[in-house]
């Protein structure tokens, strides 16, 4: 009986000596796929007015490089309010990694833009908000109580 019990303690203390001398490879994390997010940088024209045509950019990276091929770069615009609403649209290509879209916006106040952009099957739709002409009484109360001007998130959109 003795017998059994060192021989199964002794196979017990082998086999964690075993599974100790089991450890990660110092490259292991390389065997995983890495993130590489699809940035976005949504840029305005300096000054906004109605009645004007009016560009809006975009700036896509990835990992540092500008993005030649996107799999989709469209532009939805609208106004707080939601008086005006375009439909999202289509981006043109302006030179490596910026694409564009142009819009006359007729009615002063409140907007967002909101690209929707995708590279590889990572989708992003940062939004970003923006003033043209006057604000109406309501809209400059609802940016006094400290409404986001900018996001960045990565929603599933598409």
């Amino acid at each position: 009986m003795k017998k059994k019990r060192y021989m199964y303690i002794g196979f017990f203390f082998l086999f964690s000596l075993l599974l100790s001398a089991c450890s990660t490879k110092p490259d292991a994390a390389k065997q995983y796929k890495m993130e590489h997010p699809l940035q976005a940088e949504i840029i305005l024209p300096k000054s906004l007015s109605t009645n004007t045509e009016t560009t809006f950019r975009v700036s896509l990276t990835q990992e540092g490089k500008k993005v030649e091929n996107p799999d989709y770069v469209h532009f939805e615009i609208w106004k707080q309010d939601g008086s005006v609403k375009f439909p999202m649209e289509q981006a043109e290509k302006e030179k490596r990694g910026t694409y564009r879209l142009t819009k006359k916006l007729k009615q002063d106040g409140l907007y967002y833009v909101q690209v929707h952009a995708s590279k590889g099957g990572d989708p992003i739709t940062p939004k970003k908000q923006f003033i043209v002409g006057e604000l109406s009484k309501s809209e400059l109360e609802l940016l006094q109580d400290g409404a986001p001007k900018q996001e960045n998130g990565h929603q599933h959109h598409h």
